[in-house]
Formats: structure tokens, sequence, C-alpha cells
């Protein structure tokens, strides 16, 4: 058993984190970045994914991110808050683990607490010796058969999205010369990122809490050049991880607005990957997602969102 730092005594299909945020994990406003908290939610679901696919015997192995459900940000996090991030196993399947993530943000100063997000993230371990390998995982004991075959369910549902989402891949975002205020192109960005070791799981491939984050990044340039205010990040819908990207690659973050409505910002957005080192591979399409963003003004109180205009 495991103790958790409230005192809460976990079993080891569940862990907690802490860390107290600081001036570089939020916005000019003090908002925590949306892309902090993903790559928070990240770590925790590598740790106890890794952990529990390690408590075989025969290869080691490192749990590597596949999909992320949709993530609500039901509430801001700010400077000087800790944010408790637990993580539990819910379901395994031959080859996959799905891990539900909490995050909870405490005011030290007040003691005030409340969840700031919810998340599901599922898992592949691949083997250390061969990166292509997957590894089997270790089965769960679940509280009911009713628990069992909902996680199923849950289970059968991702894998049918994510090979839907794969087949409508090939979209690219083309620059626009001169465009008008409020169209896509006006607000439309990219960002270009070499891949390092720092980057890195013990692979030597990209981990999948970095590219949240760089995707988060993106995502609020985007919102931000749309609305010129003080914006956040409301919801992430499904992050589907469709090839991994290895260290030495150069990938290209790209977002596009797709959609406004009176109080929200509908954002695509894009990670490709091309290696400097196996030229002969070509660009792919590494990552896929929709974020959703609010604008605020100073009091943090949602303000009307430009509509977005079309077709121009």
């Amino acid at each position: 058993m495991l103790r958790g730092p409230v005192g809460k005594m976990l079993s080891r299909l569940a862990i907690i984190t802490s860390r107290i945020m600081g001036p570089d994990d939020a916005n000019i406003v003090g908002n925590v970045h949306g892309g902090t908290i993903l790559k928070m939610i990240e770590d925790a679901g590598c740790i106890i994914g890794t952990r529990h696919c390690n408590t075989q015997t025969g290869d080691r192995c490192v749990a590597a991110l596949a999909r992320v459900e949709r993530t609500d940000f039901l509430y801001p996090m700010f400077i000087g808050e800790v944010a408790h991030v637990s993580a539990e196993i819910t379901y395994t399947s031959k080859h996959s683990v799905e891990v539900q993530v909490n995050v909870l943000s405490e005011n030290i100063l007040t003691g005030a607490k409340k969840v700031t997000n919810k998340a599901t993230l599922w898992y592949v371990p691949l083997s250390l010796r061969n990166v292509d390998k997957i590894i089997e995982v270790p089965p769960i004991e679940y509280t009911s058969t009713e628990s069992e075959e909902l996680g199923k369910k849950r289970y059968e549902a991702q894998k049918l999205e994510r090979m839907e989402t794969k087949e409508r891949n090939g979209e690219v975002i083309t620059p626009v010369s001169f465009p008008e205020p409020y169209t896509v192109g006006f607000s439309q960005s990219s960002l270009i990122h070499l891949i390092g070791p720092s980057d890195c799981t013990l692979h030597g491939f990209v981990h999948g809490g970095v590219t949240m984050k760089l995707m988060d990044e993106v995502a609020g340039i985007v919102a931000a050049r749309h609305c010129k205010t003080n914006i956040v990040t409301a919801s992430v819908d499904a992050i589907n991880f469709h090839r991994k990207i290895k260290k030495g690659c150069v990938i290209t973050i790209s977002g596009r607005m797709t959609f406004t409505s009176n109080k929200s910002m509908e954002i695509e957005v894009f990670v490709d990957a091309d290696s400097l080192l196996e030229t002969d591979k070509g660009k792919y399409r590494a990552v896929t997602a929709f974020f959703t963003y609010i604008s605020l003004d100073k009091e943090n109180k949602p303000l009307p969102v430009p509509p977005l205009k079309v077709g121009i």
C-alpha cells in the first residue's frame, strides 16, 4: 500500500502527485495553462500505467499514451495553488490500460479545495527491448461484474472512434495571404519544435504530456488572436495519438478555428512529425484533437466571443 500526500491509503492501482503552480505554469493574468494541467494528468497516468504493467515477470515496459477522452476544465487554477492529481486504473484489456484521473486544486492560504479536472486516458505498454512489441497487460480485479462490463463498453467505443479518426487524417492547414479579421485564416497558427532528450520517455519517444502541452499552446494562440482577450481552456475533446514521435523529429503543431458560439470557440489542432535523420519516411500525422476555449474579462467572467466569418 502507498500513502498519498493527504494521508489517504492507496492500492498499487492508484497514485496521487502534487505540485505548487508557479509563474511559468500560467498565462500573463495568472490562469494556469490547460497544457500544464494536461501534462500533469499524463505524468500521473504514465506512472500508474507503467507501474501496473511491470508487476508481472517478463519484458520491462513503459506505458505509452494512446488516447485521452474528453476532458472538461471545471474551474480555473491560479498561481500559488497546489494541484493534487489522483490517478486510478479502472479497466484493462489484453493490450491496453484505462486510467481515470482527477485534479484537485488547493488554496494553501485559505484551505479551500475544488475539483478542477476529470480525465480518462488509455495506455499501451511497449517493451523496452523492442518498441514495436506490445506487452500483455496484467488483469485487474473488479468490484463487480457490472463495472467490468462498463469498462469493456468504454474500451470498444474508444477503439471504434480511433479508427474513424484515422480515416479523416489527410487534411492540412494552408497559410492565407492578407486574411480578414475573425476569419479562419486570420487566427490560424503553427509552432515548430525539435524533439530533444528531455521531451522523451525511456524509449526515446516523446511524452504524450509534452505533446498535449504544445497543442494547448497553439490552440491558445488561435483563441487569443481571434478574441484579443484573456482566454482559458474549457475542454478538450478526445486526443488521439496515431503514431509515435521519435527523438530528433521536428514537429509542426497547427491550429485553426472551426466553430464559435456566443460563449466559446472550437479549435482543431494537428501534430505532424518529420524525422531529420530518417528522411525517407517523410512527414506524417501523429496526433489530432479539438480544444474548446472561452474568453474572460479582468474579473475572470465570460465575455461574448466574436462570430467566426466563414466562406471568406
